[in-house]
Parts: C-alpha cells; structure tokens; sequence
C-alpha cells in the first residue's frame, strides 16, 4: 500500500511537470530533489546519530536556519511557541504599564506610563524584575519574561523587584490594564510659531492623534509658520494608519503606497481617503537610522511629494509586508510576500543585511527615480535625509556609553537620591559624579579601541610575544585618553542624563521636552522653517 501510494506520487508529479512550462519544469524538479535530499538527511540524523536526538527541535533548528537566509522579519513558529504567537498578535498585551529590557541580564524596568498600574504602585523606572508570580527572570529571555507579563485586562501579576542602591526586594501586585500606549506622547509650539508634534509609534489613532495635534496648535496660534513632524526612533506599526497620518499633508486620492510580490494578483494601491488637514503649512519630517517601515513610507511620501523637507540620518531600510499561514500541526510561517514601492516608484527595502541589521548599500546598486518637482532620489537602503545632520547618538563614543546603558545605570542611582524639580529648571551640573559612577562602579568602557587593542593582547599571549610591559603602557594610556574623550563630549553627554533624569519624574513626555533644548536637528529644523527661500529651494520650488 505505502509503494503504491509512493508510485502514486511519483506518478502524479510527472504529470504535472508534463503540463508545466520548462522554467517550471526546472524548478518543481529542483524543489523535489531536495526536499527528498532533506527528508533523507533528516532521517539518517534521527536514526544513526551517535546520542539521541529530538525530532522536533532538529526540524526547528532546520526550519529557524532556513527562514532565518532570507530576512530578518521572515519567522516560524512551531506549535510549542503558537500560544506566545497569539498573544502578540491577537490583542492580549502586557497590560502592567511598563515597558523593560535585559541590563546586566536582569529583565529591568525602562519605561513607566503615567496612571497606569506601576505608576500607581510606586515602581521606578530601573528596577529590575527578580521574579513574575514566583517564577525566577534570571537567566531566561526577553520572549519568556514578556510571556509571563502578559495577560487579559483585569487579570493580576506579582512581582517581585529590585531597586538600585538597595538589597531589600520589593514585592507588590499589578492589575492589568487596558491602555493604549499614547502614540503622540508629546506636542507643542515651539518659539511660538513652530509647531512640534512627536509620534513615536503607527498604532490605531495615530493619524487623527496628529492631525488633532495639529489643529489645536494652529487654533492656539493661526500663523504657525511651520510643523516638525518628529519620526525619530519610530520603529513603525500599521501601513493604514501610516496612510492616514500622510492624509493630514497631502490630499485626498493621492498615492501613498503600492505593494508588489510575485503573486500579481495580490499587488495593491492605497490612497489616502479624507481630506487633509493642512496641505500648505511649511513641514519638516525628522529621521534616524532607527526610524522604520510605516516612518519610512511618511518620510518617503512627503519627500516624493516635494510636501516637506526631510532631516536626520538615512532610515532603517524595512520596506517589507509579512503575511502568516498555516502550515500545518498548528504551526505557522510568517513569510515576506511583497515590497512597499512609494510615489516615485522606489523601494525603501535595504538590499542586505548582517546580523539583523541593514548594510549600507553601494550606489552602483541604487536606482535613480524622480520627485514630484523633478528632484533626484535613490531607491535601496531606506529614505536618504534632504538635509543629512550629525547627531550627538552616532559618535562611536555616544554609542559605546548607549550601548553599555551607562547613563541608563547612573540615573538610575541618581534618581533616587535627588526628588525631582520643576522640569522647566531641570539641569545636571555634576559631571564629576558620573565619572565617579564610572570608575566606583568599575564599569568597562568599552570602545571600538579597547576592543581592537583587548583582541591584539589575547592574540600575542596566544603565539607567545613577550609584550607584558608594552601592554601596561598602552591600557594606561587607554584609560587616560578615555577620560579625555569623555571630558571632550561632556556636553552632549550631560545632555543625555538630563533626558533621562527628565524620564524618572515626568515620563516619556518630560524626556522630550527636555531634549528639545539641545536637540541640533529641532533647531535645524526651526532655522529652515523661518527660510522660505532656502526650504523651496531644497524642494526643487520655483516659489
């Protein structure tokens, strides 16, 4: 019976391979012969390897390589992990109002939302999770722990939770919520006449949050002269909600976006479908190399419309649309089906990755396409900034500290021995302090520099090069020059820590408005709006 069934097949796919075309031909037979290559490599492993194995963490291993070739957004989830799945992306959500991340490989408390449930119960920003319902968070993952945090509104979780600067743990309950984390965390009128609004991530809302933003500061002052539409950090979220925050500057039925896969059936358009708040207000749209997907599809479109100047660093690179199906045994493949092309006909999509990340894309591998008012723009590696500018967060030394979460750390102290002020007083003075932190705390700095020179000392111990007393010279002058260098970006750091000090006390809105003092793109940006001329300039305006 099992031959017969086998002939059966066998017989079926010739006949098939019969009516194709000989391209398909080609293909259906490659893909045959290595699925019959790959079932047979998977039986031998099963049944001659020297230990025991398990099927099913063999397969995963095999499938979570296979997917892992092709894009960073391309994921499989085996039944095991279907639950964790429905939870992300079925509406049940860490309800806690918190937001953490793994520091010094504790789950650690980096961001509390105002009147919600932590707020209420006292937690700080900095705290480190120790335990979720008795369940110990040390050693497990990101995935794990947010599992444990998350359930339905109402539902209760206990935690178990350590403050910095104490031994004593702090144990309390929370009930989850039903919140919305605030897509416009922050907006105002900036010198009077420039209106600031920060949208941080493309949830539901978010285009009637900035339009509203929008009208209420023109219904505060009905000569703005210009809008700072801050994209910064937004990592993206929904493409209609992407298209609705486009409608607020362009008109109704204009093209926002087209996605196209090699199913042409399933290409689409979409264009915006109200009328637009304002399609005449001067508009600056800020971007950095973490502004992703949805941003890029904004950032994009205003740009291809000439609509408004784009300023920051060049963007993330995710020009991707995910869909999920069903393969089987309850498991499902989230698998990229198309690509998002904008007005002008490009793609925001990086051509490559490394390590999940996007690489710089070569300019003999770019495309030239036109702007609605003939200007030139390039299709690979996401959107390119009209106005590129330096920000204090891409100098190696800035990272390394971000990287290391040194200012997250010494706030985190700081924080609770120093009450908090009015914010519009708010200033960090003590430098000294935190390079005392740094040096009591016995915090690594680590460089690109140290790194280099840590790899060379390893390697000449190893092949037997006696350079004890070289090596001693040069880490003491490491750390000299460290100091320096520090010293050298004292003002953009104690900027940094005056942002985060801003966080503790007055949330994700504080950490705005304070880095809104020193933020050299903001004031970039106000400079350009009260420039006519320079602005149309840069739109390729004849006005």
């Amino acid at each position: 019976m099992v031959m017969f069934q086998k002939s059966l097949y066998i017989l079926s796919a010739f006949l098939f391979l019969a009516i194709s075309s000989p391209t398909d031909n080609r293909r259906e037979f490659e893909i045959s012969r290595n699925l019959e290559i790959f079932a047979q490599v998977y039986k031998e492993l099963n049944g001659g390897f020297v230990d025991e194995i398990d099927p099913g963490k063999l397969m995963r291993t095999g499938i979570t390589a296979m997917v892992a070739s092709l894009d960073p957004f391309t994921n499989y989830y085996p039944e095991s992990d279907i639950e964790k799945y429905r939870i992300q992306n079925e509406g049940k959500s860490n309800n806690a109002g918190f937001d953490f991340r793994f520091i010094q490989q504790y789950a650690t408390i980096t961001e509390i939302y105002e009147g919600q449930s932590a707020d209420k119960a006292g937690i700080k920003t900095g705290d480190q999770i120790i335990a979720i319902d008795g369940k110990d968070t040390y050693g497990k993952s990101a995935e794990e722990v947010d599992f444990f945090l998350r359930g339905t509104a109402g539902s209760s979780v206990s935690l178990t939770l350590r403050r910095p600067g104490s031994t004593s743990e702090i144990k309390t309950n929370l009930v989850r919520g039903d919140f919305e984390v605030p897509n416009v965390p922050y907006f105002s009128r900036l010198e009077n006449d420039i209106a600031y609004i920060s949208l941080t991530t493309f949830t539901p809302r978010a285009g009637r949050n900035v339009s509203n933003a929008l009208r209420d500061m023109r219904q505060e002052n009905p000569d703005l002269k210009g809008v700072i539409l801050d994209l910064r950090e937004n990592g993206g979220g929904l493409l209609m909600e992407a298209i609705s925050v486009c409608n607020v500057f362009i008109p109704k039925n204009s093209l926002v976006v087209t996605t196209k896969g090699r199913i042409k059936e399933q290409d689409r358009l979409f264009n915006t479908t109200q009328d637009a708040t304002d399609t005449e207000i001067p508009l600056v749209v800020l971007i950095n190399r973490r502004s992703a997907s949805a941003s890029e599809i904004v950032s994009g479109v205003i740009q291809d419309y000439d609509r408004g100047v784009v300023i920051g660093q060049r963007s993330y690179g995710k020009g991707l649309v995910q869909n999920t199906v069903d393969v089987g045994y309850n498991a499902r493949l989230k698998l990229t089906t198309s690509k998002y092309y904008i007005p002008s006909g490009r793609s925001i999509q990086s051509v490559e990755y490394k390590n999940g990340e996007p690489v710089e894309v070569p300019d003999d591998k770019k495309v030239a396409y036109k702007t609605l008012n003939n200007r030139t723009v390039y299709d690979g590696g996401g959107v390119s900034p009209d106005l590129p500018i330096q920000h204090p967060d891409n100098i190696p030394v800035i990272q390394s500290i971000l990287r290391q979460d040194i200012i997250f750390r010494f706030v985190s102290r700081y924080a609770n021995s120093h009450k908090s002020t009015d914010i519009n007083n708010l200033k960090f003075n003590d430098f000294d302090q935190f390079l005392s932190f740094i040096r009591d705390e016995q915090i690594e700095f680590e460089t690109e520099a140290n790194k280099a020179w840590k790899e060379f000392a390893r390697k000449s111990k190893e092949e037997g090069y006696a350079l004890t007393e070289t090596q001693k010279v040069v880490v003491e002058a490491l750390e000299k020059e460290q100091k320096g260098i520090l010293e050298k970006y004292k003002t953009e750091i104690m900027n940094l820590i005056e942002k985060e000090i801003a966080a503790r006390h007055f949330y994700a809105s504080g950490r705005i408005k304070i880095g809104l003092r020193n933020d050299p793109e903001v004031k970039e940006a106000i400079g350009l709006l009260r420039q006519p001329l320079r602005y149309n300039e840069l739109l390729g305006s004849k006005q």
